[in-house]
């Protein structure tokens, strides 16, 4: 009778992997249930609590104040409801990110607004043909909507930008370079005086081109004046807007490109600028936004005229920016409605430039 002893070796311990939903990772961008309810309970909790006091108890009135203390009041409410079920993490997570939401908000709905007041308080003026075609050259304050137009003030903007932007995008471009590619103790006293003229306000440009370029040497004033002041308000701001830009770009392209051979200008041309070209071209976005909308610099240097004029050497010359000045000071309905009109051809200008500067300036991504 033989006896089948077992065996002496241990069993073998067999692993499950775990399933692929367990491997996959956790989206960040998305929301649960709880935190879902969580908002929009505390949201009507704290708006009810905030109506019954705000309105029917204390002696309180006002929309602006009202929105305040909900918005703060929901704030406590929600940290307190994630704090029952959450650690402290969570918390502070939750309740920053409905702080964050809240001014998001808050500046879209502010945004929202005065273009919406604009469309709806200069949509007669622009529905008229000739406010494109035509100037106001004769045309009177008190005319109507149907005679006249701002055909001179669109060819002004247009023309004093692209000569600002020549001036200024080479020398702002030129100065990021010098700060971020040469350095040295200078480059500290040039980004210090770049920082300090961004601050500076813009009728000083004016005065600094009137007091130079017209009473010291005689120029009249013109849309090269004009375009002089604007590109003075423009290159700072290309200038620390670029330097950002390229101080974003890794070191190891430039040693990279240093180790290949390449000089160190050839770097920066081939390597570092094309790189960080989206940046470059939101600093010049954002110089652009600021140029075509001044009027203080306008005031001093331009000129004002109502008739139609594409030389910025000969005569005055009008811009947008100072034709809605000069339309929402007259107090005559008419010529307000029209720098309405203006405004609104002018958001869509900068709409325009906007669009066609990210479109040229988008990273080009070969094909595999």
């Amino acid at each position: 009778m033989s006896t089948v002893l077992p065996s002496a070796e241990a069993p073998a311990i067999v692993t499950i992997p775990p399933s692929a939903e367990q491997d996959r990772p956790r989206s960040l961008s998305t929301r649960s249930a709880d935190d879902l309810l969580s908002v929009i309970g505390s949201a009507v909790g704290s708006f009810a609590l905030v109506w019954l006091l705000y309105f029917e108890i204390l002696p309180l009135n006002g929309v602006v104040g009202f929105l305040t203390c909900w918005f703060t009041a929901f704030l406590a409410m929600y940290a307190g409801v994630t704090a029952l079920s959450h650690p402290r993490p969570v918390v502070v997570s939750r309740l920053m990110g409905a702080a964050v939401t809240g001014a998001a908000l808050v500046v879209g709905f502010a945004l929202v607004t005065v273009v919406v007041y604009t469309i709806a308080h200069g949509w007669h003026a622009v529905a008229h043909l000739n406010f494109f075609t035509h100037d106001m050259a004769g045309v009177g304050v008190q005319a109507p909507l149907n005679q006249g137009g701002i055909k001179h003030a669109i060819a002004g903007s247009l023309i004093q930008l692209v000569i600002a932007v020549a001036v200024s995008l080479p020398l702002g471009l030129g100065t990021a370079v010098f700060m971020t590619e040469i350095g040295g103790g200078f480059s500290k006293v040039v980004r210090t005086v770049v920082e300090a003229m961004t601050a500076v306000p813009d009728l000083l440009a004016g005065l600094f081109v009137y007091v130079t370029l017209i009473i010291g040497l005689g120029m009249q004033r013109n849309g090269l004046a004009a375009a002089i002041a604007i590109s003075v308000t423009m290159t700072p701001i290309i200038a620390r807007s670029a330097e950002v830009a390229l101080r974003v770009v890794p070191g190891g392209l430039r040693e990279a490109g240093l180790a290949l051979g390449a000089s160190h200008w050839q770097t920066v041309k081939r390597v570092v600028l094309p790189t960080a070209r989206p940046g470059l071209a939101t600093a010049l976005i954002l110089a652009m936004a600021r140029g075509i909308g001044e009027t203080a610099p306008l005031l001093i240097v331009s000129g004002a005229s109502t008739f139609f004029n594409t030389n910025p050497l000969n005569q005055p010359m009008n811009a947008l920016p100072l034709f809605i000045f000069q339309g929402a000071r007259s107090g005559q309905p008419l010529q307000i409605e029209r720098a309405f009109g203006a405004a609104i051809v002018l958001l869509f200008i900068v709409f325009v430039l906007f669009a066609i500067t990210r479109f040229l300036a988008r990273q080009r991504v070969g094909r595999s």
